[in-house]
């Protein structure tokens, strides 16, 4: 499967934000999906995950409350909408697609996810 990230972009802190990442092919309902984000000289780190039916969430303690991940299978694409962005939000955001589900480690693990997005990036301005 083929992703592309989009969304990304300059915005005040306290703004909001939504991406995308739209999927190509016909297995896109058989992959959870993930969100990571890299700031600037740091590692990748995990954001968000979404069960392949949409029906379970999993988020990283920074942005629980603010961020929702979402997925729309008819339209293959996955969505985090960012509200109350802070600075600390700046970062090039990934998505991901595998079969992690069950398991948190694996959830919020870089190295379980076998599909990558080309990143977008966001900037939150204080």
């Amino acid at each position: 499967v083929q992703l592309q990230a989009s969304g990304g972009g300059l915005v005040q802190a306290g703004g909001s934000l939504r991406l995308s990442c739209a999927a190509s092919g016909r297995t896109f309902s058989s992959y959870d999906m993930g969100w990571f984000r890299q700031p600037p000289g740091k590692e990748r780190e995990f954001v968000a995950a979404i069960s392949r039916g949409g029906g379970n969430t999993d988020y990283a303690a920074s942005v629980k409350g603010r961020f929702t991940l979402s997925r729309d299978n008819a339209k293959n694409t996955v969505y985090l909408q960012m509200n109350s962005l802070k600075p600390e939000d700046t970062a090039v955001y990934y998505c991901a697609a595998g079969t992690v589900w069950g398991s948190l480690r694996r959830q919020a693990g870089v190295r379980s996810y076998d599909y990558w997005g080309q990143g977008t990036l966001v900037t939150v301005s204080s």
